[in-house]
Order: C-alpha cells, then sequence, then structure tokens
C-alpha cells in the first residue's frame, strides 16, 4: 500500500465513521433524551429518522457532486457541517429543536458517507480493493455496533448531550489528514443539480415516514397521516417518472440494468432494514423494559463490534478472490440466527446466557455479509460511477432503515413489552433471511474474481 492510498484509506474511514457512529451513538441515548423533554416513542422515532430521512433523501445529489467536484471537496465541505450540526444537536432546548438539528446533520453525512468510498474505489483495484472496502466496512460497522457502547458510558457519567459533542476532535483529525492527499476537483463543466428530482425525492421520503410514525397516535383513518402518505406515494411514483427523462438524473436509472447493482440493492433493503429497527428496538428495551443502564445496554453490544474488527477485512478479502454470492447468502442467514436468539432475553435478563451469545452470532453474520455486499455493488460498475453507485447503494439502505424504524410502532403495538419486542426480532430475522435468498437467487460472480475485473459485461 502505497502511502497515499494509506490516507486515503484513513479519511475514508475516519469520514465515514462519524456519520455512522452518529446514527447509531443515539439508540441508547434515546431513553434520557425523552425523559428530559417529556417526549414518547413518537419523539425517539423522530431523533433517529430526522437523521436517516435528510441522509437518505440528499445522499444521491451528493453522490452526483463527488463525482462532479471532486471527492476531497465533497469531504472537506461535509465533515465542516457535520462539526456545526452535531453542536448544534448537543445544545438543543427543544425536542423540536433537537431534531432539526438531527436533519440538518444528515445533510453533512450524505456528503460524506459516498465520497469517503468512491475515493477508495478510484484509488484502489483488483484484490487491494477488497482489502480496503472490508478494513471500510469493518471500522464503519463497528462505528455502527459501538455507537450504542460509547453512548451508554457518556449519557451515565456526563449526559446524552456529549454523543453528539465527541464528534468534533475525529473531525478535526479527518480535515488535517485531508489537507494531505492531493486530488484535484474536475476541471470540466460542472453538472447540473436535479434539483427537481431532489424535491421530489424529500417529499417522497419525509411524507410517508411523517404517516408511518404519527398513525401510532392518530391513526390511519386520520388526514394527517393518510394525506401525507398518499402525496409522499404520489412524489416516489414522480421521482421515478422524471429520473427516467431528466436530461442530468441524481439517480441514472440505467445502472439498474446491471445484475448485481440491482440485486445487490434490493438485499441491501432487507438487510439494512433489519439492522437499523432491529438495533433501535434492541437499545431501547434493555433499558425500558430489561430495567439495565444505558452502559449495560451498550456494552451488550461489544461482541459484535469484535466480530466485525476480527473478520470484515478477512470476508472482504475473500469476496474479492471468490466472488461475493456465497458470502452474501451466509452473512444473513447467520445474523438473522443471531436475531432469533434474543428472543430468549425476558426479564429478569441475563445478559451473559441470553444476550451475548446472540450478538456475537448476529457480529459474525455482518462480519460475513457487509464487505462482500458493497464489493458486489460497486464492483458492477464502472470506475468513473462510483460516487453515484455508492450514494444510490447507501441511500437504499438509509431508507430501509428509514421506513423500518418508522413502522416500529406498528409492529411493537401500544407500548414496548417483552411481546413487542418479540415481534420485532422475528420481523427482523425474516428480513435478513430474506436478504440472503435474494442474494443467492440473483447474484453473479465476476469471472476471474481474484484478478480484480469488474466490469459489468464480465457478470456470469
Amino acid at each position: 500500500m502505497t502511502p497515499r492510498q494509506r490516507r486515503v484509506l484513513i479519511v475514508a474511514i475516519l469520514a465515514s465513521f462519524v456519520a455512522f457512529l452518529d446514527g447509531s451513538i443515539i439508540n441508547v441515548a434515546l431513553p434520557a433524551i425523552a425523559r428530559e423533554f417529556a417526549g414518547d416513542l413518537a419523539l425517539q422515532q423522530w431523533v433517529v429518522d430526522g437523521y436517516l430521512l435528510s441522509l437518505g433523501a440528499l445522499i444521491l445529489v451528493a453522490g452526483s457532486l463527488s463525482d462532479t467536484y471532486g471527492r476531497v471537496r465533497v469531504l472537506r465541505a461535509g465533515l465542516i457541517w457535520f462539526g456545526i450540526t452535531s453542536l448544534a444537536c448537543a445544545v438543543a432546548p427543544l425536542g423540536s429543536l433537537l431534531v432539526v438539528a438531527r436533519i440538518l446533520q444528515g445533510v453533512a453525512a450524505a456528503l460524506l458517507v459516498p465520497s469517503s468510498l468512491a475515493l477508495i474505489t478510484s484509488t484502489f483495484s483488483g484484490p487491494a480493493q477488497g482489502r480496503a472496502i472490508g478494513a471500510w466496512t469493518g471500522w464503519t460497522g463497528i462505528a455502527g455496533i459501538m455507537g450504542p457502547v460509547l453512548g451508554g458510558v457518556l449519557v451515565d457519567t456526563i449526559g446524552w448531550r456529549f454523543v453528539f459533542g465527541i464528534n468534533v476532535l475525529p473531525i478535526l483529525v479527518t480535515l488535517v489528514v485531508l489537507a494531505r492527499i492531493d486530488e484535484p476537483a474536475r476541471v470540466g463543466p460542472a453538472a447540473r443539480i436535479d434539483v427537481i428530482g431532489a424535491c421530489l425525492a424529500v417529499v417522497g421520503l419525509g411524507a410517508p415516514v411523517f404517516a408511518l410514525i404519527e398513525q401510532g397516535r392518530l391513526g390511519w383513518g386520520s388526514p394527517v397521516v393518510y394525506l401525507p402518505l398518499v402525496v409522499g406515494v404520489c412524489a416516489l411514483a414522480a421521482f421515478l417518472w422524471w429520473e427516467a427523462r431528466a436530461p442530468q438524473p441524481m439517480m441514472p436509472l440505467g445502472l439498474f440494468r446491471v445484475r448485481n447493482f440491482w440485486v445487490g440493492n434490493i438485499a441491501t433493503v432487507g438487510i439494512y432494514a433489519a439492522l437499523s429497527l432491529g438495533f433501535f428496538i434492541f437499545a431501547v428495551y434493555l433499558q425500558q423494559v430489561g430495567g439495565l443502564s444505558a452502559t449495560a445496554t451498550g456494552l451488550a453490544g461489544i461482541p459484535a463490534t469484535l466480530m466485525l474488527l476480527f473478520f470484515a477485512t478477512l470476508f472482504g478479502t475473500l469476496a474479492g478472490r471468490y466472488g461475493p454470492r456465497l458470502f452474501m447468502t451466509i452473512g444473513p442467514l447467520v445474523a438473522g440466527a443471531g436475531f432469533l436468539l434474543l428472543l430468549a432475553a425476558v426479564p429478569p435478563i441475563n445478559v451473559w446466557s441470553q444476550v451475548v451469545p446472540a450478538i456475537v452470532v448476529i457480529g459474525l453474520g455482518l462480519a460475513i455479509t457487509v464487505a462482500p455486499l458493497t464489493a458486489a455493488v460497486l464492483g458492477s460498475i464502472h470506475a468513473d460511477q462510483a460516487g453515484i453507485g455508492s450514494a444510490i447503494n447507501n441511500a437504499v439502505a438509509r431508507v430501509a432503515g428509514l421506513i423500518a424504524v418508522a413502522l416500529a410502532g406498528t409492529i411493537i403495538g401500544d407500548q414496548l413489552d417483552v411481546a413487542g419486542f418479540q415481534r420485532v426480532m422475528v420481523v427482523v430475522a425474516a428480513l435478513m433471511f430474506a436478504g440472503g435468498i435474494v442474494s443467492w437467487l440473483g447474484i453473479r460472480t465476476p469471472v476471474a474474481a481474484s484478478a480484480g475485473r469488474d466490469l459489468p459485461e464480465k457478470l456470469l
């Protein structure tokens, strides 16, 4: 690995790390936030989904900006804005203002994720790319799982507001390393931003999510619920219609003609919907029903973190050598089995016997899955489309999680109890199994995968 490649990998990991960390660290802080602002499940859902909403809606635009103006420039802007909005979350005096700050923070995260991954795919190739993606997915996956650990300690010691304040230091470190990477922005004419597509995406995602969250409080018969739902569905249909005709679409539908790309994104829906919903309810359940502290809840996720740390790069390398299909099939099945093991976690909860074994299995499944999934999706398209390809896959993942969390109240019922938790775990396992089955049926292995050729026409 050259010095420049090493710096690129460090920057890509750090930039995505803060975005994924902030998306997960909030989970264990939700009960404390609800207590301070006298909120209910709806407030907790909005604190999570506000971030995912803007991230999912704008990540496609951010991917286009990355391809047009350069990864380094977009990353720098995203890091600075993420730091500012993190501080805004930390000082929010009202629950509604915290939700607004989280929405603005998601905008910054949208700039970070596709640019960081595109920087890797444009710098590495062949088996080295598989190893780099494995390292990236391993560390960002760790951010997603270790967030509750760090968040729990902060909530129980100095308060939930510091789960946002800790972002500042890694952002400063990333900016320093980023300054040493010379990646000139494109000098050609900049592509026009697909404003119409962006607006339709925001409405098409935001309105249905609002309806799904608020229906638990108002009911499906309320016009405040069904009107946004109808408007949102129409906006999504209009978005697809527009993207097929726009001169410079934010989501080029032609990419979905590539088999591994569209199949990988379908698998992404099930896998990431399961992860978002599963870990959201897991963190709240252990505290509100199981009576565990925020710190204990966070520590319960450490085994999954260790599994990702030890094995993500290994499976990324193996996927680069043998193809992603087998790993994308086995991994979700293993993770789904882990979520089913959590059905045994009933009060009085014994963490060592009822939680830790399940989390170990889930972590192993994620380690097998994440890097091969990323490699399958991005390895099937040309390098000059890496930014938008990464953005689409990340948008699919975030939107899947967004909708899954919004549906939490519908699955749980009136209040979170043991029966509601168990229903969620069954749904989560089913989503994971669906992701594995889709991968087995649809993913094709590139010819001579070990040679690093990832052109779409080389797929069997």
